[in-house]
């Protein structure tokens, strides 16, 4: 498509009739394909034939109108997913003409079409009646035409409105029962009372997606957070601006909540990675999956033992409520021994030539054994080809080394150890 093409515009039918035409889409048989052969209209610029998907896929065609409704009908019968997305539609009224003829659509994406100046009459969302899935990312699109969507819309379950740099949330007069999912990631919502407005409108939500927003805090009493979200099953905080253990605590009081993603928030920074899990799942006593990572009984009771050696020690006052909760069920643990396991990175070892020490030397583990004869060709006085390098630990017969690539910790060497140099002629 040349710059003139896109900016004059094109229609629907015709991307259809370019796209799916017999020699771009070939028919293929079977079941499963979801593709039908369809008589293209009279007026069709392409006769024939033409190859029509189930799932049809019109993304950045460069679409500002549906063309001949008829057409549309026509080619659109069957079609039950419909990709518009980063097409140049930016009337609601170009919208209608299509959903209106295309009467089993049951998934609409129109991400990246500038609708964000346009309104839509209440009385004209019948097309809209049977769709269950709607996307509307970076469509700047209003808070009024989504209530009118939601409201004259009765089977929708999922609704995307991610990138709209939505600050503040409108709330609607009727609710969405049918909402399962709501994706608002990559927003500005930063206050919890933006958020908890979703609770109101839709009261079947089940998943909450709210990633890439600055939200800084959940500032709601208990009872009110299951009134609010009695259905909710997984909620999304990634990169958000949570601050405050508090915050995680209140997430266990959603009633139903099995799964939590929470990374990247500025709480969980200062912890290591061990740490902030074990932490967050001692805080969700009901929660299975954790950053997509299942919770088994065995992680969640380590967890817990964990959470309550790790806040032994702190005042009373600066202990999570979970402490007495997992106290009463584990008792009152001590802290773990601080024991380092990292393996030793230098030993101090003798280094003996003809049967005498000659110097002790510290070791650096990460060098190789050529490394170790480059040093000890000094101190044996003799070159690297004519010497032999035997390590000796306590109680252990001598072992050479002979490889010069191997890193010299593989050889489990330890402070007291000997290195003993003997000349190749012997």
């Amino acid at each position: 498509m040349d710059v003139s093409e896109e900016f004059v515009g094109r229609t629907m039918v015709q991307v259809i009739t370019e796209k799916y035409d017999l020699d771009n889409f070939p028919y293929c048989r079977g079941p499963g394909t979801g593709v039908v052969v369809l008589t293209s209209p009279q007026s069709s610029p392409v006769k024939g034939q033409l190859n029509l998907p189930r799932i049809l896929v019109l993304d950045s065609c460069g679409i500002t109108q549906a063309g001949d409704e008829t057409e549309v009908a026509t080619f659109c019968a069957h079609v039950v997913e419909l990709d518009l997305s980063n097409n140049h539609l930016k009337d609601w009224g170009e919208v209608l003409k299509i959903v209106s003829n295309v009467p089993k659509l049951d998934f609409l994406n129109l991400s990246m079409n500038p609708l964000s100046g346009s309104l839509l009459e209440p009385d004209a969302t019948e097309p809209f009646m049977e769709l269950r899935r709607l996307v509307l990312n970076n469509t700047h699109v209003s808070w009024e035409v989504l209530h009118t969507l939601t409201r004259e819309i009765p089977k929708l379950e999922e609704l995307f409105l991610c990138l709209n740099e939505y600050h503040s949330v409108e709330v609607s007069d009727a609710t969405c029962p049918s909402l399962q999912l709501l994706h608002i990631s990559d927003n500005r919502l930063q206050d919890w009372a933006e958020v908890r407005k979703f609770g109101l409108m839709y009261p079947g939500l089940q998943t909450l997606i709210l990633a890439n927003n600055k939200l800084m805090s959940i500032e709601e009493p208990q009872d009110s957070l299951a009134r609010l979200f009695p259905k909710l099953r997984c909620i999304n905080l990634h990169n958000t601006g949570l601050g405050s253990w508090e915050d995680i605590e209140r997430l266990s009081m959603f009633p139903k909540l099995q799964e939590v993603k929470v990374m990247g928030v500025p709480l969980l920074q200062s912890y290591s990675t061990t740490e902030r899990r074990s932490l967050v799942v001692a805080q969700l006593p009901a929660v299975t999956l954790l950053n997509g990572s299942v919770v088994t009984s065995g992680e969640r009771e380590d967890a817990e033992r964990f959470f309550v050696r790790y806040y032994v020690d702190c005042p009373e006052n600066e202990r999570p409520k979970r402490y007495q909760t997992l106290v009463a069920q584990y008792g009152q643990l001590e802290p773990l021994a601080d024991v380092d396991l990292r393996p030793e990175s230098t030993v101090l070892v003798d280094v003996r030539c003809d049967e005498q020490v000659v110097e002790r030397l510290n070791v650096q583990l990460e060098q190789s054994v050529a490394d170790l004869k480059r040093v000890l060709r000094h101190i044996a006085k003799l070159p690297g080809n004519k010497m032999r390098v035997y390590h000796v630990a306590a109680g252990m017969g001598p072992q050479e080394l002979k490889h010069g690539g191997r890193a010299l910790h593989s050889y489990q060497m330890r402070d007291g150890d000997e290195i003993v140099v003997v000349p190749k002629d012997l």
